[in-house]
């Protein structure tokens, strides 16, 4: 009886405090095939947006946020999407090339206006924290406007999140196509003002090698050398009309991923997008230079780009949606296209792997260290709500479930925004906060 009444006479000590406790039963994310389930615990989360402590819950504890019987998570980390494309989810076309021409660049061109800008920017972060995402690295367009507007609207939200300008300086329509030395200096601009700023991060962000001259990706190459801790994302190695394509344009390298590689790009945390149709030299190099793949399944089953090989990854990996190629922003469809492409070649992901490589996993191989560690004292409160309940057959076979790998993956399966009770940015109900308008 002691020992209750010392943790009651502590925890009312701190109820005087400005601090605030979640309850519910949380998930620990230990390792790609390690996870518990922490039976209805606390996690006491400080003014600054830190977790403080997790710990059980004391008998007829009372809690601020009281999701008893729902489950707390880490949040979902997306390292691949395109805020601009969020008005192209669910374009038909034959391929890539012909989805870019038909689709993608009439629709970047608007964000020419910096109203339509903010506007997008607004709604597509509603959507992430709706689906419950808390980070990302995204593709703004190549006008400046659309990273101004796209990181205010992330530093409103307090969100720790990474983007970058487009640069493309040929083969591309009149409205995106860069002039190549003012494109590195509106990316050296864009660095200055946002990289470092608030819980924001720059990435240089070269389309592909087809869209960008030799000049412009060594330019690329030597502004990441100039500023320390800004990174590299592009796209590898995504469908064979592509890689034609850069075949014809760099005949001398020996692989679309070789390019890069010449040109300086291919750096530790550096992130490729797709990296499909790999070669082995093309792996071991990926593993080499500590670069990371962002996998996209839901993508590239929509544009029939191919099967990415989950048997072959000597490298750091981790699950995308690619929006708008991708056709959900919902982590749960991710996976689940990602178990499915893997059964098609024999392979078996667990419902804990899938899970670790769209969330702490994918942290932990960038460097994220905000969301690297999962839930525990002295991280950043940045984590969902999941109520498993929220739908009828959800809450059967959860109920149903004998182990902890079993419920997940129902989740996977079954899940979507319905699902995602509550995302928390900082500490911060988000999800009610920022409510999703409709689009229209």
């Amino acid at each position: 009886m002691k020992q209750v009444n010392d943790h009651a006479s502590k925890s009312a000590q701190k109820t005087s405090m400005p601090f605030t406790r979640w309850g519910a039963d949380v998930l620990q994310l230990h390792g790609p095939e390690q996870a518990e389930l922490l039976q209805d615990h606390v996690l006491e989360v400080n003014p600054d947006g830190l977790i403080q402590a997790l710990r059980a819950r004391i008998p007829g504890e009372a809690v601020e946020y009281d999701y008893r019987g729902m489950v707390i998570a880490p949040g979902f980390i997306d390292p691949h999407l395109h805020y601009p494309q969020l008005d192209v989810i669910g374009s038909a076309a034959d391929g890539l090339l012909p989805w870019l021409e038909q689709h993608t660049f009439p629709a970047e061109k608007a964000f020419r206006d910096p109203a339509h800008a903010e506007l997008l920017a607004t709604r597509f972060l509603d959507e992430l924290i709706h689906h419950g995402v808390t980070s990302a690295a995204v593709y703004c367009t190549s006008h400046p406007g659309s990273v101004d507007a796209f990181m205010q609207a992330c530093n409103d939200r307090d969100m720790a999140m990474m983007a970058g300008k487009v640069l493309q300086d040929r083969h591309s329509p009149e409205g995106l196509r860069d002039e190549t030395e003012q494109s590195l200096r509106d990316s050296q601009t864009l660095i200055e003002r946002w990289h470092g700023r608030s819980r924001l991060s720059y990435v240089i962000t070269p389309r592909f090698a087809p869209t960008s001259s030799e000049a412009q990706l060594r330019g690329c190459a030597e502004l990441a050398a100039a500023y320390p801790g800004v990174r590299i994302q592009s796209h590898v190695a995504e469908h064979q009309a592509e890689i034609a394509w850069v075949r014809a344009l760099f005949p001398k390298d020996r692989s679309y991923l070789a390019v890069y590689e010449r040109l300086g790009l291919l750096q530790q945390h550096s992130i490729w997008a797709h990296c499909i149709h790999l070669d082995d030299e093309d792996r071991a190099l990926l593993a080499a230079r500590q670069a990371f793949a962002a996998v996209c399944p839901s993508s590239n089953l929509f544009l029939g780009s191919g099967l990415f090989d989950f048997k072959q990854t000597p490298f750091s990996w981790g699950l995308a949606s690619d929006v708008g190629g991708g056709s959900s922003f919902s982590p749960f469809r991710t996976m689940l296209c990602a178990y499915e492409v893997a059964r098609l070649q024999s392979h078996y992901l667990s419902p804990t792997k899938l899970w670790w490589q769209h969330s702490s996993g994918t942290a932990r191989a960038l460097g994220w260290k905000h969301c690297a560690d999962g839930l525990r004292a002295n991280t950043v409160a940045d984590f969902i709500v999941i109520d498993p309940r929220a739908t009828a057959l959800m809450q059967r076979r959860w109920e149903g479930s004998e182990s902890l790998d079993q419920q997940l993956f129902c989740l996977i399966v079954l899940g979507d925004d319905r699902h995602i009770k509550e995302t928390v940015i900082r500490g911060r109900a988000a999800k009610s906060r920022f409510s999703r308008e409709a689009i229209s």
